[in-house]
């Protein structure tokens, strides 16, 4: 039986994926799925979208393969979006079953952000997925949101920025400025920096006496402030990885005793 980082079974951390096909893109779908595979046992897929439109024919061939139930949502109306009403009624649904203990909301559309709240609000664990142009207040809501360009090859994308709030034009210094603000660089070759405020809070927040914290514990603090948070926007795989790529700033020590498995610590240097 597989155990997840948290002590859960897999098994037992049920997790149902609601796919929005109109904000969703096929290409993702196979390493996506590998990605919910970390957080449980996807017990429900479903993707929502009008699948008589020409628009929606690259899904039509993912389906099948990846075993994912097709929820038919004709446009009724020009400029209504049908499919958002289905997937949160089918969300609604699912949750009052109580037969899951978590939720996969694959969109870039803010218009879930309240299901996000919703599905939190009586205690679900909601992860996002969708592209960096997704509305901050979507990602903030859910408890884990991973930007979808990550999923692609990563030989031929660049360290990938996240999008920030819109802000007045008057506000750009202050917004870089801002503790563990994520902001687009200037220079689109150069590589995105990794949030230094918050890490440095995340390992004063989980140290000893003498400022050595557990690498898992940091982790889990800055997910828990910064959801959309992923190694792989800055270019690596591993928060370890990540931190050694800064020896000035970052000191890590694995630690352990002969027959167990090592624990990493890291610290602040500077």
């Amino acid at each position: 039986m597989k155990t997840r980082a948290n002590g859960q079974d897999d098994e037992q951390h049920r997790l149902a994926v609601l796919i929005d096909a109109d904000n969703a893109q096929p290409i993702v779908i196979e390493a996506l799925l590998a990605e919910v595979a970390r957080y449980g046992v996807a017990s429900v897929k479903r993707i929502y979208g009008d699948f008589t439109s020409n628009q929606q024919t690259q899904w039509k061939k993912v389906l099948l393969k990846h075993s994912i139930q097709p929820m038919q949502q004709f446009a009724y109306t020009s400029g209504k979006n049908a499919t958002d009403s289905s997937l949160i009624i089918d969300a609604m649904d699912l949750l009052y079953t109580g037969r899951f203990q978590g939720f996969c909301l694959v969109s870039s559309d803010s218009d879930f952000t309240r299901l996000a709240q919703r599905l939190r609000e009586s205690g679900m664990t909601v992860y996002g997925f969708g592209e960096k142009k997704t509305p901050d207040p979507f990602v903030q809501a859910c408890d884990k949101f991973l930007y979808t360009e990550v999923l692609r090859s990563e030989a031929s994308v660049e360290p990938i920025v996240p999008m920030p709030a819109v802000k007045p034009e008057a506000e750009t210094s202050a917004v870089a400025a801002a503790p563990g603000a994520l902001v687009a660089t200037p220079n689109p070759q150069t590589p995105a920096k990794p949030p230094f405020d918050v890490i440095r809070q995340a390992i004063e927040d989980a140290s000893d006496d003498e400022g050595w914290a557990r690498l898992a514990a940091v982790g889990a603090y800055i997910n828990k402030i910064r959801s959309d948070f992923d190694p792989r926007l800055y270019g690596k795989k591993k928060l370890s990885d990540l931190l050694r790529q800064y020896p000035k700033r970052y000191g890590l020590q694995d630690r352990g005793t002969p027959g167990h498995a090592k624990v990493l610590y890291v610290r602040a240097l500077d």
